[in-house]
């Protein structure tokens, strides 16, 4: 029994390191690419294409077009086209663009999604403010991961 209580502790153990999250102050860019995943584990990809095409999520549909969400109405035109994104980067690289895009692109007005300090929130709530320091990143590491996965079935034909 002593064995079997030890096994499963060790399992726990492992699961629990296997999904911890990088904290935002802790993610490590190279080049603007982060190499690891922000939780340990691949993203969805139906769960990231939600994200990408919801208003209330990730937005990204506001200023990037894509064939692939053709069915989501009003699409934004000031970021690149998407269609052949998994092509173009590798999977670090997106996931430094999603995360934080200055990292790689200095002067873009793209958000950082998994950011929380340095920069000014935008939204009535802050205008003119600094963000709280306890506020969240504007996307959670579990939905960087699932806009990645979405964005890596994007590939050029």
């Amino acid at each position: 029994m002593k064995r079997i209580a030890t096994t499963f502790a060790a399992l726990c153990l492992t699961a629990t390191a296997a999904t911890a999250e990088v904290a935002p102050t802790d993610v490590m860019f190279e080049d603007g690419a982060i190499a690891e995943s922000l939780t340990g584990a691949a993203g969805n990809a139906e769960n990231g294409r939600k994200i990408m095409t919801s208003k209330s999520l990730g937005n990204c549909v506001s200023c990037h077009a894509a064939e692939a969400y053709a069915d989501v109405p009003f699409q934004g035109e000031v970021g690149p086209i998407l269609d052949g994104a998994g092509s173009r980067w590798t999977e670090a690289e997106l996931r430094g663009l999603v995360a934080n895009p200055k990292m790689t692109f200095e002067g873009t007005i793209m958000p950082a999604f998994y950011k929380v300090d340095g920069f000014t929130r935008p939204g009535d709530a802050y205008t003119g403010k600094a963000a709280p320091a306890d506020l969240p990143p504007l996307l959670s590491a579990a939905q960087i991961e699932d806009v990645v996965a979405y964005l890596m079935t994007l590939k050029d034909e």
